[in-house]
């Protein structure tokens, strides 16, 4: 007989869910977590009263009223609007692309002048586009492209913009307004106290086992629940038989500051090509802090390496036919459910892991 009804791997937001909701109802689960401490990519440490980000920028943002509410159960949210800013070799330009951004670029005034502007440079683009560079410049012509969009890209995915495929960005933030809000989300903010708190009340309650690899031991975990909920990696789930599917890695370098104030925003993007970073996150303005200190963190993309840590699946044709392989592998096995950005092979937001784990929940319970 089975000890647990669910075995849930991983502990960021989709197994916290899930665990959450079926302890709810009566369910038994144990959680297994790879890391040393809960909450998956969320996970915030303090320092100096500063919640930091430990795996970089996380902004909730959602349209969905039922998930907005759901988080609210367990913090209150802070009224934080994302609003970064762009630094293309010391000149600054707001993101998302408005008529802030176009007017530091061009000195247009009107949404007509910014709009004509974008228009005869688009123009350029014959056809359809065949790769990033020419879809990119297809929505916001080459002066956009060559300084906010091309030397960017290019860090976070380790390859030219004209050998990566168009529909990375088929739709790009283009607003005739001087709104720099960059999420266009009826909820937005970040959880006072951090997102620990949230992790923390799903939790509760539940038998949790951290650094526990859980593909390593195996063995040890067969048979011990009914059902196996899994959000880690897919291929190696299936100890990579049919081939290893390719992400992009990441690099965190943090800081600690002897000042109140450092870049003035809580990230800035570098979108020059030969600085090596992507950008740069001040934590203590996701929560308006008022420290003495500050705590900085620069992040680097990588190649990524079997054994790193995977952030950003590389959805290219290959990895995607190869990946539904394995989901149909997954598709046969009655007891396995499969959620959350890794094992979904998808770069899901944060709301996105709460409504898929909260429907997950949903079609269990009408199972049973």
């Amino acid at each position: 007989m089975a000890k647990y009804d669910y075995l849930i791997v991983g502990s960021g937001l989709f197994g916290a869910v899930f665990a959450h909701e079926m302890a709810k109802r009566g369910k038994t689960c144990l959680v297994l977590e790879k890391r040393s401490a809960v909450g998956g990519n969320i996970r915030c440490e303090e320092r100096d009263g500063i919640h930091v980000h430990v795996y970089g920028a996380h902004i909730f943002h959602t349209n969905n009223k039922e998930v907005w509410r759901y988080v609210n159960q367990f913090a209150d949210f802070n009224q934080y609007e994302n609003a970064p800013v762009a630094n293309f070799r010391g000149e600054l330009y707001n993101l998302p692309f408005n008529m802030n951004t176009f007017h530091a670029m061009w000195g247009v005034t009107t949404p007509a002048e910014a709009a004509g502007k974008i228009a005869e440079q688009r123009a350029e683009v014959k056809g359809e586009p065949k790769n990033l560079e020419e879809q990119a410049i297809s929505l916001v012509g080459r002066d956009i492209y060559e300084k906010l969009i091309q030397g960017y890209t290019e860090k976070q995915w380790g390859r030219r913009c004209t050998e990566l495929p168009a529909f990375i960005i088929r739709r790009l933030p283009v607003r005739y307004t001087y709104d720099n809000n960059y999420f266009n989300a009826l909820y937005q903010g970040i959880p006072i106290g951090g997102y620990n708190k949230i992790i923390k009340g799903l939790l509760e309650g539940i038998e949790v086992r951290t650094g526990v690899d859980y593909n390593a031991s195996r063995a040890e975990y067969e048979g011990v629940a009914r059902k196996t909920v899994y959000t880690g990696t897919l291929d190696e789930y299936y100890a990579y038989k049919l081939g290893r599917l390719e992400y992009r890695g990441l690099r965190f370098e943090t800081e600690r500051l002897e000042q109140e104030n450092y870049q003035g925003v809580a990230v800035m993007n570098y979108t020059a090509a030969e600085v090596p970073y992507t950008r740069i996150i001040e934590h203590k303005h996701f929560e308006f802090g008022t420290q003495p200190v500050t705590y900085v963190t620069r992040e680097y993309p990588q190649e990524w390496k079997p054994g790193e840590e995977a952030y950003y699946p590389v959805n290219d044709a290959r990895n995607q036919k190869l990946y539904g392989k394995y989901a149909e592998l997954a598709a046969k096995e009655d007891d396995l459910i499969l959620g959350g950005r890794l094992a979904m092979y998808k770069y899901y937001d944060m709301d996105q892991v709460i409504e898929t784990a909260l429907s997950a929940v949903k079609g269990e319970l009408a199972e049973s």
